[in-house]
């Protein structure tokens, strides 16, 4: 089978390759290979059975149409301040103009026309104060909240798009491998109901998103494509009653804040801040469990939650940071039983673990049911913990009642885009006719920058 162009993982970098190439009037055949399902057939089944049933052979939270944007908290960053280090790569100016523009897309195809975060200045001025005095910097980025429900709306709407004008969409079809000859990528193996053929192209898009960094670190080393170790960050899930969150939710919306705690100094970040949201579990390979977080539109709980996660940077000999990460969450489920384990704040200070009683006798009540009461501590690596333990403490000055005893702490959150395959300004890898973009490339963080990469993508193959 031949084909122009063959994109791998239908996640924002993916499908915005596509989108762009059909706003510039490319007549070139695209083809995406999606692993899961199209949009409208996704579904999770705890909606029924309340509790999480390690869907398989993949959970559809995470994998099919969109990626884990479908089913996320559906933010967009609009600033190239947020979203990884692509600015570094092609240049702050036009980071900036392509999320300005990417943003326009998705209004489109039926946003919120609404940015959360640009308002209330002199109470921004009163938080950025409060975190400078914690040793803190608070990152000014206006959000664009789509919603769980809405953003999955909006991702069908571009998949109908892509459909009607002629992109192939190949969905429960898995790409197996590359086809290599002589330094240049002709096309890939495809494994679909049990068959396994061969697809050829003359470009070969990878966008795996997170769920496939795993995947894409194997083929690079298999195939010596050119990458790095990266950063992986691995941390916890952090709950708190509305009240606490109250001025940061209606000021700010996402406060974003990075700090370097004491004694370690590596960097730690919050990150995917869900007022009213929902904690919420996710299933990736080998059957490892990890905590995320969903915003609602309209379904709203009692409580905020946001991540907070610490990077951590591997040199020689060491090079296999996101086994690293995966060896975590495989530990902490085991404690949980293949739950995820939830901790008070309190408990952790005092050197107790957290008793299903003691949750139920709190002004906090968890929004994740399933989650195990135990001790997340007997297994979070005593650097990162020490992070994240100085880091919420530190974040109390900012938002006072963080740092208190019923606070709740999930875990495992972890992040996998630690495999930064090294190309150039337009995402050329040292194997020809070979790109790889969005979160498995390494270079981004989250929906919006995944989606500047596939623009910029789809310019160049136009």
């Amino acid at each position: 089978m031949e084909n122009n162009i063959i994109i791998i993982g239908a996640g924002p970098a993916g499908i915005f390759t596509a989108l762009e190439m059909l706003k510039n009037g490319s007549k070139k055949k695209i083809t995406i290979i999606e692993k899961g399902l199209a949009i409208e057939n996704r579904r999770c089944p705890k909606h029924k059975t309340k509790q999480c049933v390690n869907c398989k052979p993949y959970c559809h939270i995470t994998t099919g149409f969109s990626g884990a944007g479908a089913f996320s908290d559906g933010k967009l960053s609009l600033s190239y301040e947020v979203g990884g280090d692509l600015p570094s790569l092609i240049g702050e100016d036009l980071a900036q103009e392509t999320i300005d523009y990417a943003d326009k897309i998705y209004l489109e195809f039926g946003a919120d026309t609404h940015i959360e975060g640009l308002e209330n200045t002199d109470e921004v001025k009163e938080i950025r104060k409060n975190a400078i005095k914690a040793g803190l910097k608070l990152v000014d980025c206006p959000i664009r909240h789509l919603g769980t429900e809405k953003a999955q709306d909006i991702y069908y709407a571009i998949e109908k798009y892509l459909m009607e004008n002629g992109v192939e969409m190949l969905f429960g079809c898995e790409c197996i491998d590359l086809i290599l000859e002589d330094n240049v990528c002709h096309g890939v193996t495809l494994a679909q109901n049990g068959k396994t053929f061969e697809m050829r192209a003359e470009h070969v898009v990878v966008a795996t998103g997170r769920r496939g960094a795993d995947w894409l670190e194997k083929l690079c080393a298999e195939h010596n494509i050119a990458h790095a170790p990266g950063t992986v960050d691995i941390g916890v899930r952090v709950e708190v009653r509305n009240e606490i969150m109250e001025k940061v939710n209606k000021v700010l919306y996402e406060a974003k804040l990075v700090g370097y705690p004491h004694p370690f100094k590596n960097k730690v970040r919050t990150f995917c801040q869900n007022p009213g949201g929902f904690v919420s579990q996710e299933n990736y390979d080998n059957n490892l469990a990890v905590v995320n977080g969903h915003s609602y539109k309209e379904l709203k709980s009692n409580n905020t939650n946001f991540a907070i996660l610490c990077s951590h940077n591997f040199s020689t000999p060491f090079n296999q940071p996101i086994e690293y990460a995966q060896k975590v969450g495989e530990l902490t489920n085991m404690l949980g039983a293949g739950h995820i384990l939830v901790q008070r704040f309190g408990d952790i200070l005092d050197g107790k673990r957290t008793w299903q009683k003691e949750l139920s006798q709190s002004n906090l009540r968890p929004s994740l049911p399933d989650a195990v009461a135990g001790d997340i501590t007997a297994a979070m690596p005593y650097r990162a913990m020490t992070n994240i333990i100085n880091f919420i403490q530190a974040m109390d000055t900012v938002v006072p009642g963080v740092a208190s005893t019923e606070t709740l702490l999930y875990s495992p959150e972890l992040k996998f885009y630690s495999n930064r395959v090294k190309m150039d300004e337009d995402f050329n890898t040292n194997i020809k006719g070979l790109h790889c973009l969005g979160d498995s490339s390494g270079w981004t963080r989250g929906l919006m920058m995944a989606s500047v990469m596939g623009v910029l993508m789809g310019r160049k193959l136009v």
